[in-house]
């Protein structure tokens, strides 16, 4: 079967078993990786799915995440929705509760809610992250994926400031190649001129096909972004016809929020898969593949 079937399949499919395997085990003959007990077969589907079941882009993928997570712990230790409740309240940040006509998760961040003033570019990227964690635990969004819509409207120099070079760097990277999910695309609206010496900061970092999937709507953008997305997706604030921006930004926040204790274990986690305890033993080769003969 190729890598898009195998996607297909369900989590405990007995097909699926020699690539969970062979990942494993690649994962846990990585040096910086010696410590690691094992991962759960869950845990690395997710890395497979992301990568349609290429061995090799897969376990690039699954190391890269392990090290921004170990690069980046101002990030990656703290995934508590209370401390970023305030910005949360504003209506900063939504994923939609219909999914597009393939079946991608659509997110929506509103930069414009976000005040510099009182909170931190790793504050709000934080929030990214969170929902990136929480999405990537769901099937269908590891087989089809998500698409972002940035709206722009309000970006000030003040934004503007916040991104460093350094800070450009760790998300395109989770955006490109740190986390096990696809992204279908990535839409910007209402974006002002001022907003490209930005981009260009992180353009560098992002790989050709990410590259060829962001797309610049400017302020006449209903038009446009009704020919990829179904009305019923969209609020009415983006020329759709689904629930209001206020609503969707709520019940994102109340998501996260009902998720809180999920996110501060996989915080805590050294690996974030918290299927495992890091003390787990090492699972052998031999009784791997005893369990693949048996099956």
């Amino acid at each position: 079967m190729n890598g898009s079937q195998l996607t297909e399949l369900p989590d405990d499919s007995e097909q699926l078993r020699p690539h969970v395997v062979s990942l494993r085990r690649a994962a846990l003959q990585a040096d910086d990786l010696s410590a690691v007990g094992t991962f759960s077969d869950g845990f690395l589907i997710r890395f497979l799915r992301a990568r349609d079941f290429d061995l090799t882009l897969s376990l690039k993928l699954l190391l890269n995440y392990l090290h921004w997570r170990r690069e980046s712990p101002e990030i990656s230790t703290c995934l508590s929705p209370s401390s970023v409740f305030g910005l949360l309240k504003t209506s900063y940040h939504a994923v939609l509760p219909q999914r597009d006509h393939v079946g991608s998760r659509v997110l929506i961040y509103r930069i414009g809610q976000w005040n510099p003033k009182d909170w931190s570019a790793f504050q709000v990227f934080r929030v990214s992250l969170m929902t990136s964690e929480i999405i990537s635990r769901e099937t269908e969004t590891q087989r089809r994926g998500l698409k972002v819509i940035f709206d722009l409207k309000g970006w000030s120099l003040g934004h503007a400031l916040q991104i460093n070079p350094s800070l450009a760097r760790k998300i395109s990277c989770v955006l490109s190649d740190s986390f096990p999910l696809k992204v279908r695309g990535i839409h910007l609206v209402n974006e002002p001129i001022f907003f490209r010496p930005v981009f260009s900061m992180i353009r560098p970092f992002l790989p050709d096909k990410i590259k060829q999937r962001v797309h610049m709507h400017g302020t006449d953008y209903h038009h446009t972004l009704s020919d990829l997305f179904s009305p019923d997706v969209l609020p009415p604030e983006y020329g759709g016809e689904g629930l209001g921006i206020e609503e969707v930004c709520q019940a994102w926040t109340q998501e996260l929020f009902q998720s809180e204790n999920l996110l501060k274990q996989i915080a805590s986690h050294p690996t974030g898969d918290i299927s495992t305890n890091p003390g787990d033993a090492l699972i052998s080769e031999e009784n791997e593949t005893m369990t693949l003969t048996e099956g």
